[in-house]
């Protein structure tokens, strides 16, 4: 029985920024697995189980880094997808490139048996944040001018891996869809507070993007699609040293979502109204407390629930927003998930913890 044991090799998962929305549903993800052992590294740490160990540091602190990631050397796959977030571009690149930095150089020198690492990444790549891109996006598309942390990462990871045991891949979604609370990057949030505010003062729905978004084609990632995707890519051999686009498989306009939205929350629509979320929503906090007695939701701050920044972010995109995914088919990995449903299922665990009314 113990040489089974030991020809069955565990395998222990070191997932960077784990109360995320994508570290927390490839942590969900992985205790399903039997043969996972998971370690997951944030600022503000986690209740450890008999399946996960959280660690809370600071991964712009060199000397906290070496100190509380001594313990590591048995780590076999560094799940990466941890993000700093900045007010620019170019202020974005020196943090979450040292970050990824101070990880690997330090799990690399002393875990010998470290054979992946997974690196999250996002259509940036391709330039979608600055503009109209080339649509369909593929993984062999030129680059485009920096700054772009992302492409940084990569091209660290590449150099590094350079001679060594341990293959990279580099992972990229749409916007992703799932749960997560104090995420600088949550659409279906957004979205849910957004509606059950305009409930609450007897208001229509209606799309606060610019003009030109409502009738324009994009596509998300489901946050459980993506970690299914991201173990596999981790963990097939043909994906060693590549990059694969993910995302749900569909393809969908505001404008006929936004009904099916309305349609969830009991709210009838009316013409979209160019305005930014982060300005109209602003003074709600209180009413949002309110709310929070009055429905005997869950006591999270305001902040924690709401990113009108990413909205805005978001419905500004007056240009197509898809990748193509057909790589990742080609390669082996064929999970779809159907966007309507998956926000729906979202509302629905977002009520279900109390979140919303």
């Amino acid at each position: 029985m113990s040489d089974v044991r030991v020809a069955k090799q565990t395998k222990v998962a070191l997932v960077v920024g784990s109360q995320g929305v994508i570290g927390r549903n490839l942590i969900d993800y992985l205790v399903t697995l039997p043969d996972w052992e998971i370690i997951g590294l944030s600022r503000r740490g986690g209740v450890s189980t008999d399946r996960i160990q959280y660690i809370a540091v600071d991964l712009l602190n060199v000397e906290e880094c070496r100190q509380k990631l001594s313990q590591l050397s048995h780590v076999t796959h560094i799940f990466y997808a941890a993000y700093q977030d900045k007010p620019t571009w170019a202020e974005l690149v020196p943090p979450n490139l040292a970050m990824l930095v101070n990880v690997v150089t330090l799990v690399e020198e002393i875990a010998s048996q470290l054979q992946h690492i997974s690196l999250m990444q996002g259509y940036k790549v391709y330039g979608a944040h600055l503009g109209p891109f080339k649509t369909p996006a593929r993984e062999t598309d030129a680059g485009h001018m920096p700054p772009e942390f992302n492409v940084d990462q990569q091209q660290f990871l590449e150099k590094r891996q350079k001679g060594k045991n341990w293959t990279w891949s580099a992972i990229r979604p749409s916007v992703v869809g799932g749960f997560a609370l104090g995420n600088p990057m949550n659409l279906a949030m957004v979205i849910a507070v957004y509606a059950s505010i305009s409930k609450e003062l007897n208001l229509p729905l209606r799309f606060p993007g610019k003009p030109g978004a409502y009738d324009k084609l994009l596509e998300m990632t489901d946050a459980g699609l993506l970690a299914k995707a991201t173990v596999w890519a981790a963990t097939e051999l043909r994906c060693a040293n590549q990059a694969f686009n993910i995302n749900n498989g569909d393809l969908f306009r505001w404008n006929e979502m936004w009904p099916e939205i309305a349609r969830y929350f009991q709210l009838e629509i009316a013409p979209p109204l160019p305005m930014s979320l982060s300005v109209i929503m602003a003074d709600k906090e209180c009413l949002w407390n309110k709310m929070v007695e009055k429905y005997d939701l869950e006591p999270h701050p305001y902040q924690e629930v709401s990113s009108w920044g990413f909205g805005d972010f978001v419905f500004s995109w007056d240009y197509d927003m898809f990748a193509d995914g057909a790589k990742a088919r080609r390669f082996g990995f064929h999970e779809y998930v159907e966007t309507k449903d998956m926000f729906l299922s979202i509302f629905d665990d977002l009520r279900q913890r109390k979140v919303i009314p």
